[in-house]
Protein backbone atom coordinates (compact mmCIF):
# COMPACT_ATOMS: atom_id res chain seq x y z
CA UNK A 1 0.00 0.00 0.00
CA UNK A 2 2.78 2.45 0.92
CA UNK A 3 4.61 1.69 -2.32
CA UNK A 4 1.45 2.48 -4.31
CA UNK A 5 1.06 5.84 -2.51
CA UNK A 6 4.71 6.55 -3.25
CA UNK A 7 3.93 6.22 -6.97
CA UNK A 8 0.49 7.83 -7.14
CA UNK A 9 1.22 10.90 -5.01
CA UNK A 10 4.12 12.18 -7.17
CA UNK A 11 2.04 11.50 -10.28
CA UNK A 12 -0.84 13.56 -8.89
CA UNK A 13 1.57 16.39 -8.00
CA UNK A 14 2.97 16.41 -11.55
CA UNK A 15 -0.53 16.46 -13.06
CA UNK A 16 -1.57 19.37 -10.80
CA UNK A 17 1.58 21.31 -11.76
CA UNK A 18 0.98 20.74 -15.50
CA UNK A 19 -2.64 21.88 -15.18
CA UNK A 20 -1.65 24.95 -13.16
CA UNK A 21 0.98 25.95 -15.72
CA UNK A 22 -1.51 25.44 -18.57
CA UNK A 23 -3.98 27.72 -16.82
CA UNK A 24 -1.46 30.43 -15.89
CA UNK A 25 0.62 30.36 -19.08
CA UNK A 26 -1.82 32.44 -21.19
CA UNK A 27 -1.72 35.22 -18.60
CA UNK A 28 2.06 35.24 -18.78
CA UNK A 29 2.28 35.31 -22.60
CA UNK A 30 -0.54 37.78 -23.24
CA UNK A 31 -3.27 35.71 -24.86
CA UNK A 32 -5.53 32.92 -23.80
CA UNK A 33 -6.35 30.15 -26.23
CA UNK A 34 -9.80 30.51 -27.63
CA UNK A 35 -10.32 28.48 -30.79
CA UNK A 36 -11.69 30.31 -33.82
CA UNK A 37 -14.73 28.80 -35.47
CA UNK A 38 -14.42 27.28 -38.95
CA UNK A 39 -16.49 30.18 -40.25
CA UNK A 40 -14.08 32.76 -38.78
CA UNK A 41 -11.02 30.86 -40.03
CA UNK A 42 -12.50 30.78 -43.55
CA UNK A 43 -13.42 34.47 -43.30
CA UNK A 44 -9.88 35.42 -42.24
CA UNK A 45 -8.23 33.42 -45.03
CA UNK A 46 -10.72 34.57 -47.69
CA UNK A 47 -10.37 38.20 -46.62
CA UNK A 48 -6.58 37.94 -46.96
CA UNK A 49 -7.03 36.31 -50.39
CA UNK A 50 -4.61 33.53 -49.43
CA UNK A 51 -3.29 31.45 -52.33
CA UNK A 52 -0.62 28.87 -53.10
CA UNK A 53 2.12 31.51 -53.37
CA UNK A 54 1.59 32.75 -49.81
CA UNK A 55 3.60 32.14 -46.68
CA UNK A 56 1.14 32.51 -43.82
CA UNK A 57 2.21 33.01 -40.21
CA UNK A 58 -0.37 32.48 -37.50
CA UNK A 59 0.88 34.22 -34.36
CA UNK A 60 -0.43 32.39 -31.34
CA UNK A 61 -1.45 29.43 -33.47
CA UNK A 62 -3.14 27.42 -30.70
CA UNK A 63 -4.22 24.06 -32.11
CA UNK A 64 -3.00 24.92 -35.63
CA UNK A 65 -6.40 25.19 -37.29
CA UNK A 66 -5.56 28.32 -39.33
CA UNK A 67 -2.20 26.87 -40.42
CA UNK A 68 -3.91 23.61 -41.40
CA UNK A 69 -6.68 25.30 -43.38
CA UNK A 70 -4.24 27.60 -45.21
CA UNK A 71 -2.21 24.59 -46.31
CA UNK A 72 -5.15 22.28 -47.03
CA UNK A 73 -7.60 24.59 -48.80
CA UNK A 74 -5.28 27.21 -50.32
CA UNK A 75 -2.03 25.21 -50.71
CA UNK A 76 -0.15 28.00 -48.90
CA UNK A 77 2.85 27.42 -46.67
CA UNK A 78 1.52 27.67 -43.12
CA UNK A 79 3.70 28.48 -40.13
CA UNK A 80 2.34 28.75 -36.63
CA UNK A 81 4.12 30.24 -33.65
CA UNK A 82 2.80 29.08 -30.30
CA UNK A 83 4.16 29.57 -26.78
CA UNK A 84 2.21 26.75 -25.12
CA UNK A 85 4.25 23.54 -25.47
CA UNK A 86 1.20 21.28 -25.10
CA UNK A 87 -0.59 23.03 -27.97
CA UNK A 88 2.59 22.87 -30.05
CA UNK A 89 2.76 19.10 -29.61
CA UNK A 90 -0.96 18.73 -30.34
CA UNK A 91 -0.69 20.93 -33.47
CA UNK A 92 2.30 19.06 -34.82
CA UNK A 93 0.57 15.72 -34.30
CA UNK A 94 -2.64 16.96 -35.91
CA UNK A 95 -0.83 18.36 -38.96
CA UNK A 96 1.10 15.11 -39.37
CA UNK A 97 -2.11 13.05 -39.16
CA UNK A 98 -3.75 15.34 -41.73
CA UNK A 99 -0.77 14.80 -44.06
CA UNK A 100 0.07 18.52 -44.04
CA UNK A 101 3.46 18.43 -42.34
CA UNK A 102 5.35 19.15 -45.60
CA UNK A 103 3.50 22.46 -46.11
CA UNK A 104 3.30 23.45 -42.45
CA UNK A 105 5.48 24.10 -39.44
CA UNK A 106 4.66 24.87 -35.81
CA UNK A 107 7.34 26.76 -33.92
CA UNK A 108 7.45 26.65 -30.15
CA UNK A 109 8.36 30.13 -28.98
CA UNK A 110 7.49 33.70 -28.22
CA UNK A 111 5.98 35.55 -31.19
CA UNK A 112 8.11 38.58 -30.34
CA UNK A 113 11.35 36.59 -30.68
CA UNK A 114 10.65 34.91 -34.03
CA UNK A 115 11.64 36.26 -37.44
CA UNK A 116 8.54 36.59 -39.63
CA UNK A 117 9.97 38.70 -42.47
CA UNK A 118 9.15 36.13 -45.17
CA UNK A 119 5.42 36.28 -44.36
CA UNK A 120 3.00 37.44 -47.02
CA UNK A 121 0.03 36.93 -44.68
CA UNK A 122 -0.11 37.16 -40.88
CA UNK A 123 -3.13 36.09 -38.84
CA UNK A 124 -3.71 36.95 -35.20
CA UNK A 125 -6.35 36.34 -32.56
CA UNK A 126 -4.61 37.87 -29.58
CA UNK A 127 -5.61 40.47 -26.99
CA UNK A 128 -5.78 44.21 -27.73
CA UNK A 129 -2.76 44.91 -25.54
CA UNK A 130 -0.76 42.23 -27.37
CA UNK A 131 -1.78 43.62 -30.78
CA UNK A 132 -0.57 47.07 -29.73
CA UNK A 133 2.76 45.64 -28.63
CA UNK A 134 2.98 43.68 -31.90
CA UNK A 135 2.52 46.69 -34.22
CA UNK A 136 6.17 47.79 -34.19
CA UNK A 137 7.40 44.27 -34.93
CA UNK A 138 5.02 43.96 -37.88
CA UNK A 139 6.07 47.34 -39.29
CA UNK A 140 9.78 46.55 -38.88
CA UNK A 141 9.76 43.00 -40.26
CA UNK A 142 6.99 42.78 -42.85
CA UNK A 143 7.29 43.95 -46.43
CA UNK A 144 4.83 46.46 -47.90
CA UNK A 145 1.78 44.62 -49.19
CA UNK A 146 1.84 41.96 -46.47
CA UNK A 147 -1.71 41.27 -45.32
CA UNK A 148 -2.43 41.18 -41.59
CA UNK A 149 -5.78 39.77 -40.47
CA UNK A 150 -6.98 40.11 -36.89
CA UNK A 151 -9.99 38.52 -35.25
CA UNK A 152 -11.88 40.66 -32.69
CA UNK A 153 -9.01 42.96 -31.67
CA UNK A 154 -7.78 45.87 -33.80
CA UNK A 155 -4.47 47.66 -34.22
CA UNK A 156 -4.95 51.14 -32.78
CA UNK A 157 -3.99 53.89 -35.21
CA UNK A 158 -4.13 51.59 -38.21
CA UNK A 159 -6.96 51.75 -40.72
CA UNK A 160 -8.36 48.40 -41.81
CA UNK A 161 -8.91 48.07 -45.55
CA UNK A 162 -11.75 45.65 -44.99
CA UNK A 163 -13.96 44.90 -41.97
CA UNK A 164 -16.42 42.11 -41.35
CA UNK A 165 -18.50 43.54 -38.50
CA UNK A 166 -20.52 40.38 -37.94
CA UNK A 167 -17.47 38.19 -37.24
CA UNK A 168 -15.21 41.07 -36.16
CA UNK A 169 -12.46 40.33 -38.66
CA UNK A 170 -10.13 43.13 -39.74
CA UNK A 171 -7.82 43.20 -42.77
CA UNK A 172 -4.77 45.46 -42.70
CA UNK A 173 -2.07 45.80 -45.34
CA UNK A 174 1.44 46.88 -44.40
CA UNK A 175 2.30 50.14 -46.17
CA UNK A 176 -1.37 51.07 -46.58
CA UNK A 177 -3.09 50.58 -43.22
CA UNK A 178 -0.24 51.50 -40.90
CA UNK A 179 0.63 55.08 -41.86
Amino acid sequence: MINLIGIILPLIVVIVIVIAISIMWPLIIGAAWSPSSKRVVDKMLDMAEVDSLDVLYDLGSGDGRIVAEAARKYRAIGIGIEADPLRVLWSRLKLRLLGLNRRTQIIWGDIFNQDINDATVVTVFLWQKTNEKLKEKLQMELKPGTRVVSHIWTFGGWTPLEVDREDRVYLYVIGESDY
